[in-house]
């Protein structure tokens, strides 16, 4: 009889259900994923879940000895920072293999203007003056500093996109809620219906918006770009195919 293995899959991510997706179909492996809860209308998950923060990296190392997790797989968005950094050292402490799925972030091609920023604060502080209608699609839990900005540049009008309602409502703007992908069609129309001037964009990588990229290169829009933060030293892969044929070298036969 083959021991059945523990996968926990720190999700979030289009790449998280995909993973788990194909896991589950493995009969020697029970996977449960995670979410943080910040998305209320989360993506249809397979297999286990639960749903809920662990109380930093103490918190999930304590989650992982008492639940006899023997995987941890951090498959976060790559812009999430702090709890790639809890997983990192709750795997330490609870001494199992930890593997981070991180997707390749976009880089610069030819004709893009970026204007590249190292958070959010920054972001809104970086658009230039002369920009009145901007889009915002780094999320819907950081406007803070776009309502701080609106209050010194009360003629800016701002576009934001995002899966749920923001929390803050933003003076002069509009909420569009809706999930990608999307296509390049669909973002040329958008950018050029709200005469978008700027876009704020926190560089995610992966497929499912990079459209948006494209279409302001067309149309000599500038991003103002949010890095992604530092992530830990440790096992990494970037695709979800490398993810499995990791999990299956770290599980010996019995």
């Amino acid at each position: 009889m083959k021991h059945i293995k523990k996968v926990l899959i720190l999700g979030g991510t289009g790449d998280a259900v995909k993973l788990a997706a194909k896991l589950v179909d493995i009969p020697t492996i029970e996977v449960i994923s995670s979410l943080a809860g910040r998305t209320k209308k989360p993506l249809a998950l397979v297999g286990q879940f639960r749903i809920g923060g662990f109380g930093g990296a103490e918190g999930l190392a304590n989650h992982l000895r008492e639940n006899a997790i023997d995987y941890l797989i951090d498959a976060t968005h790559p812009c999430a920072g702090q709890i790639t950094v809890n997983g990192e050292i709750a795997a330490q402490l609870a001494n199992i293999p930890h593997l981070m799925l991180v997707r390749p972030q976009w880089e610069r091609q030819s004709g893009d203007y970026w204007i590249e920023v190292e958070t959010v604060e920054s972001a809104a502080k970086a658009i230039p003056e002369s920009v009145k209608r901007v889009f915002i699609t780094s999320g819907r839990q950081q406007l803070e500093p776009f309502l701080q900005r609106s209050q010194t540049y009360p003629d800016t009008w701002y576009l934001m996109r995002s899966i749920d309602p923001p929390d803050i409502e933003l003076p002069n703007s509009k909420v569009l809620l809706d999930r990608g992908p999307f296509s390049l069609e669909q973002e040329r129309e958008l950018l050029r219906e709200y005469q978008i001037e700027a876009i704020v964009s926190k560089n995610s990588g992966g497929d499912a918006t990079y459209a948006k990229i494209i279409a302001a290169r067309e149309l000599g829009i500038p991003i103002v770009m949010v890095q992604r933060p530092a992530i830990p030293e440790g096992e990494k892969v970037t695709s979800i195919e490398e993810a499995i044929a990791w999990l299956n070298s770290q599980i010996k036969p019995f």
